[in-house]
């Protein structure tokens, strides 16, 4: 058996680094570990070959050799996947798609031969007995949630990883809360599964015998779900790090009760974090308790924001707008705890209801529904995808201000600055040769070919930095990286659009 795995284009959107990617000179920023662990699952004397279409062109004669084309894909990558699956049609090579996209949009690819919806370790050593005695059924569903000991070493040698900005593993799956909105506890369950100290050495293992060296994102979306266990995985990651040389720097996602915890912030600072994402949504109180964050109501959440950055890891923060309860003055609201807390990479959304989460059913029940999401909560196309409380055109009105404003040069340079007065660098990672590539080429790119206005912010603060913040350097030549690719998003005219989709799912 000849089985093509695909990984369709990423939309540009916040987390694609698109503009990014070209000073650090890579070609994507996240590896398919997906689809690699899926490589992983099928049989042994299987042919197996991976197209990352984010790194290089599907060409005819890729299909062509595959008696099976599977295919990956989450909610952004809809409109890759349709181009892709209507190729493989065409040329008469049938598809097997799983993945999040598949899970709330399979009535939408009606040629798909074969639909895996679920998690793969449950289904795809069924899915490949059947195709072998060529008795394979259209659907293969499950709700089970197996343990994390069944999930393979995902096949690197499948791809080439310096095509990458980082590559990542994951720990575990599931989270304990059930935040209105969130897909994840749809998906993944919320009693989180992981893996066990030794699995994730030989992942780590496996990543520093192929010469990966740099930055590994821990994929889960709540890498602090069982704080009891990731405890005994820190100390196993310290232990490999100090055997290694320190050439890993990791980041991940957690919730905001992090800030509780100083062990567990004190452990991962040790074994090389230096950042993390952390769901803040909304200073709005009463947003919060609509949409069942009450991780985010036990402190103040400028305070977990600061206790966080003080121990040495960067927040990056997610933030929604669009909620019920949002007061008439949330965007200004916003704003200032952005710029306040210095929360240098702030992906501001918009609300949207992704299918079977809560938040979708309830609007369902109350006739709000309009249309299907389009995966990118950024952009004005396929996010707000119910009747809000507030007036539309005023939301939309006023989020095109939050993002112009929170990503011109001044407000964006000001907030590094106020992160850079409470964050303090601990993390130990050896600088590679590519690190110093990157500033020399973020000199030229900021320094030079930006804006007049940016340039004039990029040179104030990088002097500021070699005066007052020397050790914090690394970490403000990332951010000023970042904050280009922001710019050139939020003023490509995609974030600009004033059409808004009003056809009904």
């Amino acid at each position: 058996m000849k089985v093509l795995l695909v990984y369709p284009e990423v939309a540009e959107t916040f987390w694609s680094f698109k503009h990014a990617l070209r000073i650090v000179r890579r070609k994507a920023a996240f590896p398919p570990l997906g689809l690699l662990t899926v490589a992983a699952l099928l049989p042994g004397h299987w042919q197996k070959k991976v197209v990352d279409m984010n790194t290089r062109p599907l060409e005819a004669k890729d299909l062509l050799w595959a008696d099976y084309v599977f295919v990956s894909a989450m909610i952004a990558q809809r409109r890759s996947t349709k181009e892709v699956v209507e190729r493989c049609v065409r040329l008469g090579v049938p598809v097997v798609g799983g993945g999040p996209l598949f899970y709330g949009y399979a009535e939408d690819f009606p040629d798909v031969s074969h639909l895996v919806i679920g998690e793969g370790e449950a289904l795809v050593p069924e899915l490949a007995a059947d195709l072998e005695r060529g008795q394979a059924r259209r659907l293969y569903r499950t709700d089970e949630h197996p343990e994390l000991d069944r999930t393979p070493l995902p096949f690197w040698d499948l791809i080439r990883l310096k095509d990458y900005a980082s590559m990542s593993v994951q720990y575990s799956r599931g989270c304990p809360f059930n935040c209105e909105f969130c897909d994840i506890i749809v998906l993944n369950g919320r009693k989180p599964r992981t893996k066990s100290p030794d699995q994730m050495i030989a992942e780590l293992d496996a990543l520093y015998e192929r010469k990966w060296r740099g930055s590994v994102f821990i994929v889960d979306d709540n890498f602090i779900g069982n704080k009891h266990r990731v405890k005994g995985v820190l100390d196993a990651i310290i232990r490999w790090q100090e055997r290694r040389g320190w050439k890993f720097s990791f980041y991940t996602e957690a919730s905001v009760d992090l800030a509780e915890d100083k062990e567990l912030m004190d452990l991962m600072v040790r074994a090389g974090f230096n950042k993390v994402f952390l769901g803040l949504e909304t200073p709005a109180t009463e947003s919060l308790k609509e949409c069942g964050k009450g991780q985010n109501l036990r402190r103040p959440l400028d305070e977990s924001v600061r206790i966080i950055q003080s121990h040495g890891l960067a927040v990056m923060g997610g933030f929604i707008i669009g909620f019920d309860n949002d007061p008439p003055d949330i965007f200004q609201k916003q704003v200032h705890f952005v710029q306040s807390t210095g929360v240098v990479t702030a992906m501001i959304g918009l609300l949207t209801a992704v299918p079977e989460t809560r938040l979708y059913k309830r609007l369902e029940r109350e006739g709000r529904l309009l249309f299907k999401p389009s995966g990118d909560n950024t952009s004005l196309e396929g996010t707000l995808n119910f009747i809000p409380k507030m007036d539309r055109q005023k939301i939309v009105d006023g989020y095109r201000w939050v993002m112009d404003t929170i990503y011109s040069p001044t407000m964006y340079y000001e907030r590094i600055k106020a992160f850079l007065e409470t964050y303090r660098p601990r993390a130990k990672a050896a600088l590679e040769k590519n690190d110093f590539v990157t500033f020399v080429r973020s000199l030229w790119y900021l320094g030079v070919r930006d804006t007049k206005a940016s340039r004039s912010c990029f040179w104030k603060l990088l002097k500021e930095t070699l005066i007052h913040y020397r050790s914090s350097l690394a970490d403000v030549v990332t951010v000023l990286v970042y904050g280009y690719h922001f710019r050139k998003l939020f003023h490509s005219g995609m974030f600009h659009r004033d059409e808004v989709p009003d056809g009904r799912s």
